[in-house]
């Protein structure tokens, strides 16, 4: 439930429709309690402050209609400017990056504001009564609507300060990183956090298996990009269950109708609630999501450089910034926990397997595009060999510096094949030799 929760919030936070939702009932409610409070206040202040709060029906019309049309005209503004940065972000960084846009919390709440501020004069206006004997002009809700005003002026020059800085190439970049770092160390944090890292005895998991003579295979019932997968979930379900679940999947592979997500061992025929309960722990979407991939934040930044090493764009520069904030990632990871895939109780028993992305995985992730598409650029070239000398400075496990060495390897080989100038060659070769 908890793993649901999170995946539609995240769902909600990158939707246009949830803030200005929020804002704009809570426009309802103000508007209404300050209509009550002005029917059981007669708020009449005196001095110079009644020149500017105080005036007939007349006059409390004019400033609710002159303020409800210049928020409803802003608002198309605003609307509009958004869908040009949108655009632009989509053509020049690539279309995967708009989700970070839509992220964007400055965006939703100053496009809520002005329709907020427009529906709350809305109400009050409609609260101005001048019929015969009766006449009504709710001050108190009106200085509120000029203050929602005031504060929306204010609102529309920050919003031009955000989204012109935002669609700039290092801004860009610099809030995939963020994201980026992030998601890595939620995901793997430096110490252990509770989770079970043990390695298990392999004979141990093959005896298991062996008594567990019932093998059920549990498949997709949709296709489309595994979003988030319940762990959790899945090991109370094979603890219940007395057995095994084998995950074949992880978060951010492509499923087609019908491919097996996962196997349950069991010693006895399990209930077909319980495979539909444990399909129902898999949540697959039309696209991929940060919240459990993390390849996807890592792809969103090689886009970027991808795209900036086009022949079109031709800015190696960018490419340059996105490989040295990759690096800062990774070097972080060599330091942190990988989740290990089995997860196993209070006694050591494993109940369930789950597929894990590993520090090769996210080399390759990281570095194989922007190798292949630098290929004619000898300065992405060498400086992806420093990123590798930096990384293997960095990395703790032999393992890691054979993985960095690989890719210094490709690199260097790439670098021999392509370039042209022999000076080009020396400088990489001098880099690689100090890494070997």
């Amino acid at each position: 439930m908890k793993n649901k929760i999170i995946y539609f919030w995240s769902l909600l936070q990158s939707s246009f429709w949830f803030v200005p939702l929020q804002l704009v009932l809570a426009s309802l409610i103000a508007a209404i309690c300050f209509i009550y409070l002005d029917i059981m206040w007669d708020f009449e202040p005196s001095g110079h402050i009644s020149y500017y709060v105080l005036g007939g029906e007349d006059a409390a019309r004019s400033i609710l209609s002159t303020i409800a049309g210049a928020m409803i005209g802003v608002a198309g503004t605003v609307f509009s400017i958004t869908l040009v940065a949108l655009t632009l972000a989509s053509s020049q960084f690539g279309p995967r990056l708009l989700q970070n846009f839509m992220h964007d919390g400055i965006n939703q709440v100053v496009l809520g504001a002005y329709i907020a501020t427009f529906t709350y004069c809305l109400l009050v206006l409609r609260a101005v009564k001048s019929d015969g004997e009766m006449v009504f002009v709710p001050n108190l809700s009106i200085i509120f609507a000029i203050f929602l005003a005031i504060v929306n002026i204010f609102l529309l020059v920050i919003f031009i300060h955000h989204i012109s800085v935002n669609i700039q190439a290092d801004q860009v970049i610099s809030n995939v990183n963020l994201n980026l770092h992030k998601n890595f160390k939620r995901l793997f944090p430096k110490e252990e956090n509770g989770a079970t890292m043990s390695v298990l005895d392999e004979d141990k998991l093959l005896e298991k298996k062996s008594k567990l003579k019932d093998k059920i295979e549990v498949c997709a019932r949709e296709s489309g990009y595994l979003q988030s997968v319940d762990h959790v979930g899945l090991f109370d379900l094979a603890k219940t269950l007395g057995g095994l679940i084998e995950v074949k999947k992880h978060a951010g592979n492509f499923i087609i109708a019908g491919q097996v997500l996962a196997l349950i061992f069991s010693a006895k025929e399990v209930e077909e609630e319980k495979i539909d309960q444990v399909k129902s722990l898999f949540i697959t979407g039309r696209k991929r999501t940060s919240t459990q991939d993390v390849e996807f934040s890592i792809r969103q930044m090689v886009e970027v450089a991808a795209r900036a090493l086009s022949p079109g764009v031709n800015d190696p520069f960018t490419a340059i910034t996105c490989i040295d904030k990759l690096t800062d990632v990774i070097c972080y990871l060599t330091s942190a926990q990988l989740p290990s895939p089995y997860h196993l109780d209070e006694e050591g028993e494993v109940f369930l397997i789950t597929k894990t992305i590993s520090f090769e995985d996210v080399m390759n992730v990281s570095f194989n595009q922007i190798r292949q598409y630098g290929e004619d650029s000898p300065a992405v070239i060498i400086r992806l060999m420093e990123a590798m000398l930096t990384i293997y400075d960095y990395a703790q496990k032999q393992e890691q510096k054979k993985i960095v060495k690989k890719h210094a390897r490709m690199i260097m080989h790439l670098g021999e094949k392509s370039f042209v100038e022999e000076n080009d060659i020396d400088d990489l070769r001098l880099r690689y030799d100090q890494l070997i």
